[in-house]
């Protein structure tokens, strides 16, 4: 994936934070539906689970409630078949899709079939009601056929992605993407992206930190690297089988504030020009010049969620030479600036 779409609410995340930490009570948990169809993929339907699961903690209680409804609870709760050969059991029908602050559509039908009339009318109440809608992989067909993406980004897997443009010309799609986030409606690329979809649900509901346990505990990165705008933790190539350009790398991470041409990162390397190049692409899925621009704003970001610094004195330690500088970037690869980005991690929960 070469890119990331990051569109957040300040104002309704701080709302929420609010209502979490002022409370003397114990914060009522966010209730999330997750949508189950006959035929189903495992993996799919368990995504949301394993992030919003019972791991997730506030100080006094659990941060989510996660229920998996069905329409055939509705009609006399038959059991629904999976694509793995065998059968689950939901305990909800579409009463919990409306009571939701989250609903989750984890995937779609391979087919592409439409959606049941029924199903779209009880999602466009969901998010009419102020819930947040997400469609993971083709889960993103669904929430178009609910009219909630059209003049909007979204994605989808890409497989799926010509079908896609072809069916909903009105829907930008961003077919290179892991994830589009709006405040209200959310789509995610395929399979693994439905992780990375819900850990940034996860950290701007509860915050970095909590993000990072999960995906500790799930043994996945929080962040995945590859030019997209996020907040990107400390993305690491995905190979360390080239010893020196991982050793290279080190060197670029401890001297962030240096600007060493091609040709002196190859000499460092003890490669040619072209054969570091080609190297260091096919290592880090990027150039030198974005690589080391990507490690300068996580540097930045991991300094504004956790320093008292000023904006210049991190864009000097990051490499940016200036804070106009680093705002500029900011505002082109993240669409944030460094202060809202740094009010707006200051201002969620305590985990």
């Amino acid at each position: 994936m070469n890119s990331l779409h990051l569109q957040s609410d300040p104002i309704a995340i701080y709302r929420y934070n609010q209502a979490m930490t002022t409370s003397p009570y114990s914060p009522a948990p966010v209730r999330v539906a997750v949508l189950a169809f006959d035929g189903i993929s495992p993996f799919h339907l368990s995504v949301p689970s394993l992030v919003f699961g019972e791991s997730v903690q506030t100080r006094e209680a659990a941060a989510f409630e996660v229920r998996v409804c069905a329409a055939e609870t509705q009609r006399g709760g038959r059991k629904l078949r999976s694509s793995a050969g065998f059968y689950i059991e939901p305990r909800y029908g579409y009463r919990t899709l409306r009571e939701a602050d989250i609903v989750i559509i984890p995937s779609w039908h391979q087919d592409l079939r439409a959606a049941p009339p029924e199903l779209l009318t009880q999602l466009r109440k969901a998010h009419a009601a102020g819930a947040m809608l997400v469609g993971l992989c083709l889960g993103a067909f669904v929430l178009a056929q609910c009219g909630l993406l059209q003049g909007r980004t979204a994605t989808t897997h890409w497989a799926a992605a010509r079908e896609f443009a072809l069916r909903f010309p009105d829907v930008c799609l961003a077919p290179d993407v892991l994830y589009v986030a709006h405040p209200d409606v959310m789509t995610s690329a395929g399979t693994a992206a439905a992780i990375d979809c819900c850990l940034h649900i996860l950290r701007t509901q509860c915050g970095p930190e909590a993000a990072a346990q999960v995906a500790r505990k799930l043994v996945v990165a929080p962040h995945r690297q590859g030019g997209q705008a996020q907040y990107i933790e400390r993305p690491l190539p995905e190979s360390a089988s080239d010893q020196r350009l991982t050793q290279l790398m080190d060197w670029m991470l401890a001297h962030l504030c240096e600007t060493p041409s091609v040709d002196d990162l190859a000499a460092r390397a003890c490669m040619s020009r072209r054969s570091f190049t080609r190297h260091f692409q096919q290592q880090t899925g990027s150039s030198p010049g974005k690589w080391l621009l990507h490690q300068r704003l996580n540097h930045a970001q991991r300094a504004l969620e956790s320093s008292e610094l000023s904006i210049e004195q991190i864009a000097l330690q990051s490499g940016f030479g200036s804070a106009l500088m680093m705002r500029r970037y900011f505002a082109r690869e993240l669409q944030i600036s460094p202060s809202t980005y740094r009010q707006q991690f200051r201002t969620n929960v305590t985990v």
